[in-house]
């Protein structure tokens, strides 16, 4: 019997922890791992007390046709990395790296091709992330080094979304 590999092992907790999510457009799970310790887990939701739009049945963004990538102030949702991040010290997240999975809600599957997205990207080179692994397939995952986002600012290019 094969082994999971360590990244598809914390990829694996981080597509649980997209079932919490309550996005009806897409559930991602982040955790943040550190010397093969998780240090933190988040998913995308309403802030704390607040309803989530699955409670309410229906997504602002939806209803004005917003596409992806764009407007987040309109967004009930804390993001799966920036809740990740929340929860956890800074001391801890120093050279860490962040596993990252989006699933669509309707039915379960993964969504590969993802990224964060500007807010998330600046919170998680703040943090002192070092490393962004992204799940595209149950066995394939792309590895960001974070630096290169600051290397390559993408929030000079006036495009907005992702």
């Amino acid at each position: 019997m094969a082994r999971v590999s360590k990244h598809n092992y914390y990829l694996d907790i981080a597509q649980t922890v997209a079932e919490r999510s309550t996005c009806l457009r897409k559930m991602y799970g982040a955790i943040i791992v550190k010397d093969d310790v998780i240090v933190s887990t988040g998913y995308n939701g309403a802030p704390r007390g607040r309803k989530n739009c699955n409670d309410l049945q229906y997504c602002m963004r939806d209803k004005l046709n917003i596409p992806r990538g764009e407007r987040y102030e309109l967004c009930r949702s804390v993001h799966a990395e920036a809740n990740a991040i929340i929860s956890a010290a800074r001391e801890r997240m120093l050279g860490a790296t962040l596993y990252m999975v989006c699933v669509n809600p309707e039915d379960r599957s993964l969504v590969s091709g993802t990224s964060s997205c500007m807010m998330c990207k600046r919170l998680i080179i703040n943090a002192g992330i070092a490393t962004v692994v992204v799940r595209d397939t149950e066995n394939e995952f792309r590895m960001i080094c974070v630096e290169d986002w600051i290397e390559n600012d993408d929030s000079l290019s006036g495009t907005f979304g992702y």
